[in-house]
């Protein structure tokens, strides 16, 4: 098991290498903008595209809470029956709607954020506080998240991990892939938003991309 464990380590290791020139792009662009602003917006879009994709499914998980609590309700208090799987389900949920969804939100500067600099500045520096940002405290932090999770996931998929009770949710393993999940999707995001504040700081992009009236989910 722990060669196994040891084997999930090497492969997210080699898949953080491949990815590695893709987190350079911000970098790139603000060295040569014309030769990559194109291939750096279609990159936008695509990642725009996924998060907004998890967001979707986030409200879907949103959605089904409600159900799953109305007929846990009914169940307990009309049938007196309660089940465990149920209240796992609703665990499962909710922390796919903050995992999934968290990408999803920053694309739309919607998460909570003291603004002590940003408000203060043109849209110049603004761009530059969002790259800087981005890159020093979203990308490690997400790549830190990513790789410390890696052993925890693996050991729950080789054993097909289930909740605590007999009766619970038998897919554990699919509750703690949630956190990898979230990882790559937050570094995707913030490599968007990098790159998107170097378009602009470079002069390929017409508007502020960091006002929030020009944000959208779809992008």
């Amino acid at each position: 098991m722990d060669h196994l464990v040891s084997f999930s380590g090497t492969i997210f290791y080699w898949l953080g290498q491949l990815a590695l020139p893709f987190l350079l792009v911000p970098l790139a662009l603000l060295i040569a903008p014309k030769p990559l602003a194109g291939f750096a917006r279609l990159l936008v879009r695509r990642i725009d595209q996924i998060s907004a994709a998890a967001m979707g499914t986030a409200m879907c998980f949103a959605f089904a809470i409600v159900l799953i609590q109305l007929l846990a309700v009914l169940l307990r208090y009309v049938f007196g029956l309660s089940f465990s799987w149920m209240n796992d389900s609703v665990i499962f949920s909710f922390a796919a709607i903050f995992l999934l969804g968290a990408a999803g939100t920053l694309r739309t500067d919607g998460h909570v954020r003291v603004d002590i600099l940003r408000p203060r500045y043109g849209p110049k520096i603004r761009a530059a506080i969002e790259m800087v940002g981005a890159l020093a405290f979203i990308l490690p932090i997400g790549i830190l998240i990513l790789y410390s999770s890696a052993g925890l996931v693996a050991r729950s998929w080789m054993n097909f991990e289930t909740f605590n009770e007999s009766d619970g949710l038998p897919v554990k393993y699919l509750f703690k892939t949630l956190v990898p999940v979230f990882a790559v999707l937050i570094i995707s995001q913030g490599l968007a938003q990098a790159i998107r504040a170097a378009l602009f700081l470079r002069g390929q992009s017409g508007s502020d991309p960091f006002v929030p009236e020009h944000v959208s989910v779809a992008g």
